[in-house]
């Protein structure tokens, strides 16, 4: 079992973070889902308070893969595949057959994989990974490799820097829009999560192992709503390219762009991004 937190009543949605960060991260939005929503956020495997998954050559406790949930080449460890397998175990350990799904970046595109599979009722991704070319995700295994190694090498200075807002801004500017607004507590315990991850150089590995195959579109597919989200301050996955093959490959869905918003978006602009994870087109 995967670590979570549920919350609220209603329908049931759940949030998959992205790579080298936890459950936390939606914690700015929760409060306001939880309003409409059973929320269920998780710890992906190998992240946050969830241990690192089985040997790949076992199937994941309860789930035996089924045939076609996987890639033509095989779901490498780390990779969207691979987890989306392992959440999709761990969504039949709770008996929820088609929640709605919002992800963050790599766990964005595990929302889209597991929207294609049939797994889904609804689909939002947050700046999800596969939209990419070959330099726009070298720059993004870079930017999260730099940030995992700058999280390890100040390790001991962390709190003294997190503590002053010119601290918070220069570490976390890179991922939000708004840094100065993050509170020195939430800032220490995203470091120490991406530093300590155990899956992280994996899933970094296997990035450019997923893409949507061509006439996936979960939304035209299956007729479920999907809303592919993209902050215009995004310095890890810069939105402009990146959206317009979205919009191409995904033409059923709905597409936003949120003003001012980073990589994570959530305590940048918190109302408006529960109000995406809410109100269906």
């Amino acid at each position: 079992m995967l670590a979570h937190e549920r919350r609220g009543s209603g329908p049931p949605l759940v949030l998959i973070h992205g790579i080298g960060s936890r459950r936390q991260v939606w914690e700015p939005v929760l409060g306001e889902l939880a309003r409409h929503r059973e929320v269920i956020a998780l710890d992906l495997p190998g992240f946050g308070e969830s241990p690192l998954w089985p040997p790949v050559d076992q199937p994941a406790p309860g789930h035996p893969s089924a045939p076609g949930d996987l890639p033509p080449a095989g779901a490498p460890p780390g990779s969207v595949g691979h987890l989306a397998d392992l959440v999709a175990a761990f969504l039949d350990e709770l008996g929820l057959a088609r929640p709605e799904l919002a992800g963050s970046s790599l766990g964005g595109g595990i929302a889209l994989e597991l929207g294609r599979r049939g797994r889904a009722a609804a689909v939002t991704a947050f700046a999800p990974v596969g939209f990419w070319g070959p330099v726009s995700r070298r720059w993004c295994q870079t930017v999260v490799g730099g940030a995992r190694g700058l999280s390890t090498a100040l390790a001991p200075a962390l709190p003294r820097l997190f503590a002053t807002r010119a601290g918070r801004v220069a570490l976390c500017g890179i991922f939000y829009g708004r840094p100065g607004r993050l509170s020195p507590e939430d800032c220490l315990g995203s470091a120490r999560a991406l530093s300590r991850a155990p899956g992280f150089a994996a899933a970094r590995r296997a990035f450019g192992v997923w893409r949507l195959p061509v006439g996936a579109d979960p939304g035209a597919l299956g007729g479920i709503p999907v809303t592919i989200a993209w902050g215009t301050r995004d310095l890890v996955l810069p939105h402009r390219r990146q959206a317009a093959r979205a919009r191409a490959e995904l033409p059923a869905a709905r597409h936003v762009v949120l003003p001012g918003c980073g990589h994570l978006p959530f305590a940048d602009d918190p109302a408006r991004c529960a109000e995406l994870l809410t109100v269906r087109q």
